[in-house]
């Protein structure tokens, strides 16, 4: 008879996701993850599989909750444009308080892995289009509502939005003065006022 997993898989997941956000891919032993997740090594393989399989599970999940998140945001808002720049303060108010969290797995994945790791790159990928397409239903709305020109290449516009967040994210890992990080904010969100 099979013995039942004396973890819930979620939330060990997450705390994989922790260490591979705070320290990135290659930093990120077996040991600290087994020692963060708090389970066996066993386990750990049994459930997840190797370091690579762990490491791509824990980018889905980050999709799945922090991803969400902020595409949740750009639904917030009866306004459109109020919603997306709430989006970027958020982004900010991310960058200058989350410690060894600052910036965006999928921002560190891209770069410490894009371009040697096929799999990460799709998944990496896959998110950023995500958020791509919640920027780009949120302009629609903007349009709608007449809040932003019915002129404006939408596609485009989600792509630069898309750009500008990973931008800033980028900035952010370097950078914590709030005055810089909201200047970047407001150049961005003068594209589509």
């Amino acid at each position: 008879m099979a013995r039942s997993k004396a973890f819930n898989e979620e939330e060990v997941l997450d705390k994989a996701v922790a260490v591979f956000w705070a320290k990135g891919y290659e930093a990120t032993s077996m040991q600290d993850l087994v020692e963060a997740m708090g389970i066996q090594r066993g386990s750990l393989y049994a459930t997840f599989g190797s370091k690579q399989q762990l490491f791509l599970q824990s980018l889905e999940r980050y999709g799945k909750v922090v991803v969400k998140q902020f595409l949740d945001i750009l639904e917030s808002k009866p306004s459109a444009i109020e919603s997306i720049e709430l989006f970027f303060a958020q982004l900010v108010e991310h960058l200058l308080t989350a410690g060894p969290l600052r910036s965006c797995l999928v921002t560190n994945s891209a770069i410490e892995r894009g371009l040697r790791d096929e799999e990460t790159k799709r998944q990496v990928l896959h998110l950023l289009n995500a958020l791509e397409r919640g920027f780009y239903k949120t302009l629609q709305r903007a349009q709608k509502n007449d809040e932003i020109s019915k002129e404006l290449d939408l596609n485009r516009l989600a792509s630069f939005l898309t750009s500008s967040m990973q931008g800033l994210l980028v900035m952010g890992k370097v950078c914590s003065d709030r005055s810089v990080l909201e200047g970047i904010n407001q150049v961005t969100l003068s594209i589509i006022k």
